[in-house]
Formats: structure tokens, C-alpha cells, sequence
């Protein structure tokens, strides 16, 4: 078997993750698109919806190519979100996108902070608040969210239920027509196929945590050869979106079900939800 790569990249001090981005990480491009976002978050939502807004994925984190790289908010609400809520967050979605031709496509996730801050969700919504997220509008949730270490607790709550995904995954395949539609399949597919190959061998890595997708490949690697150059391949074309029909065929059908049977064997399945 390969050595394992060993670091202490993403924990801080005392053996826990680190929360990831800053607003000091934000890229030059990106600035304008992100006081945009803040400026209509808070004119959208009221105070009594809003509690608070954060960014997460790789603007924060300072590693947004211009043109490439989407905007990722999330958006904690005082209550459940409702269908208005959901038209309210599309609506800013498409106006950010039409807007900034820095980013490729704006995602916002909606949930109330019940939900956040549940015990459910304390090991997989929580921990993405508290270590993957970054404020940009009110109180920070991960205040009242534990610290969190590499675990396999973490790792069965965060991506555990890969196997659920896998049918909607394949239906989706099969009805793909168009090149726009294979390439959003695919940066689904293998974004999630290579944060759930490293979070199999998170609690064995010397490394703790990163959201970097080819040091997650080479984490992988270490520990399963066998199936490295399939991760590495999802990794690539996680960064740079295909239209290679037969290869996400591979991924979804091949390294997919593997992925799943093998972390339900370390980790075990992730707690249902409703």
C-alpha cells in the first residue's frame, strides 16, 4: 500500500477543523459579486425571515477563477423556509449570475436554524455551518455549534448516504441530451464521488480536514490505490466540467456503488432523515 499523505493542513491547534474561508480570502474579481449578495440578501428578506447569510465553497477560500468558479450562499432562516422563500432566493440567484460574469452560476441554500442547529444535523448541516461556512450577514450560528474532529462519526453523517443518490444519479444519465445537462450532472457527480472518497479516509489521514479536490484525491490514493485513478479522474472533471458521457458512466456505475458499499462498511449509514 502507497504511504499515506500526512500534514496537519486543517486543524487548528487543538486537533479540531478549522473553519476554512474569510472574507480577507474573497479574490479581488469577486468582491463586487459579494457585497452584491449582501446588499440583496438583506433587501430581500426581511429581519423577522432572516437571521443570518454566509458564503462557503471557494470564493471564500480564495481559490475563485474568474468565469469558472459559482457563488455558494446559504441562508439560515428564523423559521422553515417557505415556497416564497425558495422564489425569493431563485430570483437573486438568476439576478447575481445575469449580472457578475465573474461567477458560473449562484446557488442558494435555504434552512431555519431549528433545522441547523439540531441534533439531527449536529455532525452534517452544523458542521458545514460552523467549519465550512463563512458569515457575511448576522449572527454567527457556529457560536452555539460544538468544535468538531476528523472522525468517523463526521464521516458517516456527512457522507454516508451516498447510496440514495446513486438511482437519481443513473435517471439522469440516461436522460441527459444536451452538453448543458451533462455538464451539471457531472459537477454534481464528482464533486460529491471525491469529498465522500476523502471523508472515508479522513479519520486515518494525517491531514484532518481540506476542501482542496485534488489533495482529496491523493488522500484517497494512499489508502486505495486500486481505485486512485478514478477519484483523480472525478477530481478533474470536477474542476473542469465534461460532456464525456462514457466516463461519468464509469463514475456513476463503477466507482459509485464500490464508494457506497465500502463506506457503509467503515462508517456505517448515515441517520435517516424525515
Amino acid at each position: 500500500m502507497t504511504t499515506p499523505l500526512t500534514t496537519t493542513r486543517g486543524l487548528d491547534r487543538d486537533g479540531c477543523i478549522a473553519r476554512e474561508g474569510s472574507l480577507d480570502r474573497v479574490p479581488p474579481a469577486f468582491a463586487p459579486v459579494v457585497a452584491a449578495a449582501r446588499a440583496r440578501i438583506a433587501a430581500a428578506f426581511a429581519p423577522d425571515r432572516l437571521h443570518s447569510a454566509y458564503l462557503y465553497g471557494s470564493v471564500p477560500r480564495g481559490t475563485a477563477t474568474p468565469g469558472v468558479s459559482d457563488l455558494d450562499l446559504l441562508l439560515a432562516l428564523h423559521h422553515e423556509p417557505t415556497a416564497a422563500d425558495r422564489a425569493t432566493a431563485d430570483a437573486l440567484e438568476a439576478a447575481l449570475d445575469a449580472e457578475f460574469a465573474q461567477v458560473n452560476g449562484v446557488g442558494v441554500l435555504l434552512f431555519g436554524t431549528g433545522t441547523l442547529l439540531s441534533e439531527l444535523e449536529r455532525h452534517d448541516l452544523g458542521w458545514f455551518v460552523a467549519c465550512l461556512c463563512t458569515p457575511l450577514l448576522g449572527e454567527d450560528l457556529a457560536a452555539r455549534l460544538p468544535r468538531y474532529r476528523p472522525t468517523s462519526l463526521l464521516a458517516r453523517e456527512t457522507n454516508g448516504d451516498l447510496a440514495l443518490a446513486l438511482p437519481g444519479w443513473r435517471a439522469r444519465l440516461a436522460a441527459a441530451d444536451t452538453d448543458a445537462e451533462l455538464r451539471a450532472l457531472t459537477r454534481v457527480v464528482t464533486r460529491r464521488l471525491v469529498r465522500t472518497g476523502f471523508t472515508l479516509v479522513m479519520p486515518r489521514w494525517g491531514g484532518g480536514w481540506t476542501s482542496d479536490l485534488t489533495a482529496s484525491a491523493e488522500a484517497f490514493a494512499g489508502y486505495y490505490p486500486e481505485r486512485a485513478a478514478q477519484l483523480r479522474l472525478a477530481a478533474a472533471m470536477a474542476r473542469t466540467p465534461t460532456v464525456d458521457r462514457a466516463a461519468l458512466a464509469v463514475l456513476v456505475d463503477d466507482l459509485g456503488p464500490w464508494l457506497a458499499a465500502e463506506y457503509a462498511a467503515v462508517h456505517g449509514v448515515k441517520a435517516p432523515r424525515p
